[in-house]
């Protein structure tokens, strides 16, 4: 069984931006975004998945992930994917020994920057680093299966 264990945080100032050791650029619909779970399809350059996460809100929760045809892949997210696509490019920062996904959101969820730590064990300690700011781990809003329901621009104003 494959398990996810992630902290979220939002970011303090701009500083990581001189740590970037790369970026992609990711596009992704949701098929399903259930009480239980949630399934997706992403597609980055000439690759593509299918992924399917527990909803558990938290630090840990299943996850599996499966490589399919790009052409199905586009397929699927223009045709049964709920709208709005979640449009995003992902930033790889190393900070001592971790690596930090920070996550630039376009379109409809433009102006959201999300930072995600992936940990190996529940209760791990890692750095944090000055430019991280507050912890929404536990804050659904900013999951990307409730960003493609509730985007960023439409509850960011309040």
């Amino acid at each position: 069984m494959a398990i996810e264990i992630e902290h979220k945080f939002l970011l303090a100032n701009n500083d990581w931006r001189k740590q970037i050791k790369r970026s992609i650029r990711y596009r992704q619909g949701y098929l399903s975004s259930a009480e239980a779970n949630s399934i997706r399809v992403r597609i980055s350059d000439e690759q593509a998945w299918l992924n399917i996460k527990s909803a558990t809100i938290g630090t840990h929760r299943h996850e599996y992930e499966y490589e399919i045809p790009l052409s199905d892949a586009n397929e699927i997210m223009n045709d049964l994917c709920k709208k709005p696509l979640i449009e995003k490019t992902r930033h790889f920062v190393i900070n001592d020994t971790n690596t930090w996904e920070i996550d630039e959101f376009e379109g409809e969820n433009e102006g959201l920057i999300v930072a995600e730590i992936e940990l190996s064990e529940e209760g791990q300690s890692f750095s944090k680093p000055d430019w991280l700011g507050e912890e929404v781990t536990h804050d659904l809003r900013y999951y990307n299966n409730n960003l493609a329901i509730h985007p960023y621009s439409e509850w960011c104003k309040n």
